[in-house]
């Protein structure tokens, strides 16, 4: 007998270090990892198998669905908005083809053991591209189906795969005429800019936020690349991993929609300057605006509209802005740089 396993893509990045810590804890979940790069060691004794590989592998893609009943699909792999700016046919290679892949793999397996396999996809407030500052003002909390208009690959790609994840669920089997055999379950979260304190960021433009905060706990010099009033939502780590696992565990007859916004605090960059401030007093921290960089967080929403996740499966972030710094990101970090003795 086969074993049932959750497939995490990506799964050495930021949201897969804390996502496989917390199923790890569930029992009987057994874990096969996925990624281009060695595993971090604190994650291999949560995980059943580690696999180094690609996504755009489409034989160990393969290998996999016949080694595996895999039950949900966590497909985090992908190329952040700055980095896929500055290659953006890779990024498209990486973040359209290989989300396909995973997506033909999810159908396949889902055929083959007869239920349907979950498909969690998270996706970015890069999707968004609002015209103007003076709009963004205006529209203040943004719902899922306004202003998806992306001026980036990074965004562009999310989009595409979003509807990807919509066809193969909804449309797939119908248009083949063979509606006796099932597809997949796609779920997709939209994420604001993500704070961790355990991993380092690279390659978002919501990064500055992390970025700055990290910088003043290595006593490094940070010139953060957006103007002080630059507004965009965020969200710290916990409640990412707890968004995740919610909209997992939520019952099908639940779920309205393939996409939902989730969204906790939406401060300006020199709301984040004052607390790192006022933490770390001696930081040294500076704006050098990046024109290009800016003009893409200019683009996206000062805040998001996540009131259909609270009505279908009851979201609600633990963490506001006071509790994320107080509580967790300025302990553990100061925590993760205090000399060593």
């Amino acid at each position: 007998m086969r074993n049932e396993v959750v497939l995490i893509t990506g799964a050495n990045g930021e949201i897969g270090h804390g996502l496989i810590k917390a199923l790890a804890q569930r029992n009987g979940t057994q874990i096969v990892a996925l990624d281009l790069r060695p595993l971090d060691e604190s994650l291999i004794p949560c995980c059943d198998r580690f696999i180094q590989g690609d996504i755009l592998d489409s034989m160990l893609l393969g290998r996999l669905m016949a080694e595996y009943d895999i039950t949900t699909i966590y497909h985090l792999a992908s190329i952040l908005s700055t980095k896929a700016e500055y290659n953006p046919e890779t990024a498209h290679k990486i973040n359209v083809e290989g989300t396909l892949n995973l997506l033909r793999l999810g159908v396949e397996l889902s055929t083959w053991q007869g239920s349907s396999v979950k498909f969690i996809y998270p996706s970015s407030i890069a999707v968004y591209g609002l015209p103007d500052l003076e709009t963004k003002k205006q529209e203040g909390k943004i719902k899922e189906w306004m202003w998806c208009t992306p001026i980036t690959m990074y965004g562009c790609n999310k989009l595409y795969c979003e509807n990807l994840g919509k066809y193969y669920t909804k449309y797939y089997r119908q248009l083949a005429k063979d509606r006796s055999k099932h597809s997949i379950d796609f779920r997709c979260i939209r994420f604001p800019g993500l704070i961790s304190a355990e991993t380092i960021p690279t390659g978002g433009t919501s990064d500055y936020g992390p970025e700055m905060l990290h910088g003043a706990a290595k006593g490094e010099h940070y010139a953060c690349f957006v103007r002080p009033d630059t507004r965009i939502p965020f969200m710290v780590m916990p409640d990412a991993i707890k968004s995740l696992l919610l909209i997992e565990s939520a019952p099908r007859e639940s779920i309205t929609q393939s996409v939902y916004n989730v969204s906790s605090f939406s401060p300006s960059a020199k709301d984040i300057y004052d607390i790192v401030r006022q933490a770390y007093p001696d930081a040294d921290i500076t704006f050098d605006v990046d024109a290009q960089r800016q003009r893409i967080v200019d683009s996206w929403p000062e805040d998001c509209d996540d009131s259909a996740a609270l009505h279908d499966w009851e979201w609600k972030p633990d963490y506001d802005m006071q509790r994320s710094f107080d509580e967790y990101l300025l302990p553990a970090i100061k925590n993760l740089y205090k000399p060593i003795v």
